[in-house]
């Protein structure tokens, strides 16, 4: 006689493994992806404050850039979280967050400001945030003459304490259409004083003459990326070579060379007038 009980077993070991099974699979389908958030603060001197986000992430052991997801910026205080607003990913997984000024976030009791960055999650990603702390720095830049050699003088300060902040390497260079080109040294490194000064060299051209430098606190752990600007008329001006307003073969329909206008339709007028008179003279034949 066949005993019930081995087959109420069975039975019960088959529905458990079906429910183990599903279980597992779900919990696979539902397996979210870690989002890497990467910023980047950059202030310009008498401009505008921003930070450059990057999100990422591992998948299928490949780096994905993170598109379209929405990051919370909130200044973070001892005691209290301020809301600064919202920046959405692009396609390339990268946003730009722009402040008008520093002054629109609050610095903690030792004069670090920390600004934190929050992503909430959603079906296909886990939440995500960073946090980045950072002081204020003021770059002081101007073009001094001194036996005919042109020199960039640039003064690193501290925005708080107004001291000068030795040691720290700043880059000096001209702005160009495509990259800027670096001039001086490859490290500048700030004395005593928080200055540098670096010989500009003849023969930059520019635009009427005029050259704009930046002054670079570049990506410092403590400061982030500072720059300065400053200009002056000590290039070469550049001939203006254009013929955007010239009539040339590369123009638009507008500014058709004269003589593709005449040459052509005098052509034109030609052949119309040799088939007119062949047609003439064919009726004429006809009534023969």
């Amino acid at each position: 006689m066949k005993n019930p009980l081995k087959h109420r077993s069975f039975f019960l070991l088959i529905i458990t493994g079906a429910i183990l099974s599903f279980g597992f699979q779900n919990l696979h389908a539902q397996k979210k992806n870690k989002v890497r958030l990467s910023v980047q603060y950059v202030k310009i001197m008498d401009g505008e404050v921003y930070f450059d986000i990057k999100a990422s992430s591992r998948i299928k052991r490949k780096n994905v850039k993170v598109s379209n997801i929405e990051i919370a910026v909130t200044n973070e205080l001892e005691d209290e979280k301020i809301p600064l607003g919202k920046a959405t990913t692009n396609s390339k997984g990268q946003s730009r967050f722009t402040l008008k000024s520093l002054d629109l976030i609050n610095p903690d009791s030792t004069g670090v400001y920390s600004v934190k960055f929050s992503f909430k999650g959603n079906k296909s990603f886990k939440k995500a945030k960073k946090t980045i702390d950072f002081k204020d720095v003021n770059i002081k830049a101007n073009i001094i003459t001194k036996d005919s050699i042109n020199y960039l003088s640039a003064t690193l300060l501290d925005a708080s304490t107004k001291a000068p902040l030795v040691d720290e390497v700043l880059v000096v260079q001209v702005q160009r259409l495509f990259f800027p080109l670096r001039i001086g040294k490859e490290f500048n490194n700030t004395d005593e004083l928080g200055s540098i000064i670096v010989p500009v060299e003849k023969g930059i051209p520019g635009v009427d003459g005029n050259l704009i430098f930046e002054v670079v606190l570049n990506e410092s752990d403590d400061y982030g990326t500072v720059k300065a600007l400053v200009s002056g008329k000590i290039g070469i001006p550049i001939k203006d070579e254009s013929t955007f307003d010239q009539r040339t073969m590369w123009s638009p329909r507008n500014k058709t060379p004269i003589f593709l206008l005449i040459f052509p339709n005098l052509l034109i007028l030609g052949i119309w007038g040799i088939i007119i008179y062949l047609i003439v003279n064919l009726f004429k034949l006809l009534k023969l």
